[in-house]
């Protein structure tokens, strides 16, 4: 006999009326009378009596609900306890690492769901570029970390987040190629830059735009965006990141323009292959697995 054709019976003997039951179990009436037929021909006996002002249990009627009630109300207590139990096992502190990207409201929604079902969780989130989280990740004083490829990995293991992060220039409103849909590697010639000091990234755009470093008017570099916007609506230079990195917080007098062909990356979790995890720590990265349907890299 299935707990939901019980809690079904227990709710009609309840009201002593199907429709009422209905609208309590948010089910059709017809549905909860075909159930309650098929749970009285599996037991073999009536349950209720059909009287004009409502049901009225049988003998048998009486005997199952009082067996009813204690066999919900067991389930009820032990899912509870479990509740409780689970809470209790997943209670402690996590610390992530996350670079300026669109996959940070990605990091807010899996924490949000995470701390809803282990209130007793507490976290801290560190923003800052990859070379100073891979640094506090390799330092163990971050536990896991979200970070933009390209990523060495080799000694962290990965999870790649969905969300595709597209590159392009940060350009004043007022530059000559402001009203441009794309700047292509012709572009780039004699045009001051600002670009990210990580290597990989310098690496990107040399790959992209088939011009040596030297080759590129690189006047500064930076490891977050936000200084550089300022320089960028002064026409100082135009600075090189991602589009997730200015949400919410473009300048007016500033325009983002994707490269063409277009570069696109993603932003990957990592954590440290060689370090023991905390029971907090690896069920915060099942979480990010089964929302994204990924095994281990």
């Amino acid at each position: 006999m299935e707990l939901r054709l019980l809690r079904y019976f227990w709710t009609i003997a309840e009201e002593e009326n199907i429709s009422r039951a209905a609208e309590i179990l948010h089910v059709t009436q017809p549905t909860l009378s075909r159930q309650l037929r098929e749970l009285e021909t599996e037991l073999g006996t009536p349950l209720f009596d059909r009287k004009n002002k409502g049901l009225v249990l049988t003998e048998a009627g009486l005997f199952l609900k009082s067996r009813a009630g204690e066999i919900l109300k067991l389930t009820q207590q032990t899912t509870q306890e479990f509740v409780n139990r689970q809470a209790q096992l997943f209670s402690g502190h996590i610390a992530i690492g996350c670079v300026e990207a669109d996959n940070s409201d990605t990091l807010a929604m899996m924490l949000e769901d995470f701390v809803s079902d282990y209130p007793q969780v507490t976290f801290h989130i560190f923003s800052s570029a990859s070379d100073i989280i891979t640094d506090q990740l390799d330092k163990g004083l971050l536990d896991v970390a979200i970070l933009l490829e390209p990523v060495n990995t080799d000694k962290y293991a990965t999870l790649t987040l969905p969300r595709t992060e597209q590159w392009g220039l940060l350009v004043a409103a007022e530059s000559f190629l402001a009203n441009r849909e794309t700047i292509v590697p012709t572009d780039l010639p004699g045009m001051p830059l600002m670009i990210s000091n990580r290597p990989e990234v310098q690496d990107l755009l040399t790959t992209w735009s088939g011009l040596d470093r030297d080759q590129l008017n690189i006047i500064g570099t930076y490891n977050l965006s936000f200084n550089v916007l300022p320089l960028v609506a002064h026409q100082v230079a135009a600075a090189l990141m991602i589009a997730g990195a200015l949400s919410n917080r473009q300048p007016a007098d500033t325009r983002f323009i994707p490269l063409a062909p277009a570069i696109g990356t993603n932003c990957v979790l990592v954590w440290r292959r060689d370090r023991l995890m905390t029971p907090v720590v690896r069920e915060f990265i099942r979480y990010f697995r089964e929302a994204f349907d990924q095994k281990n890299n």
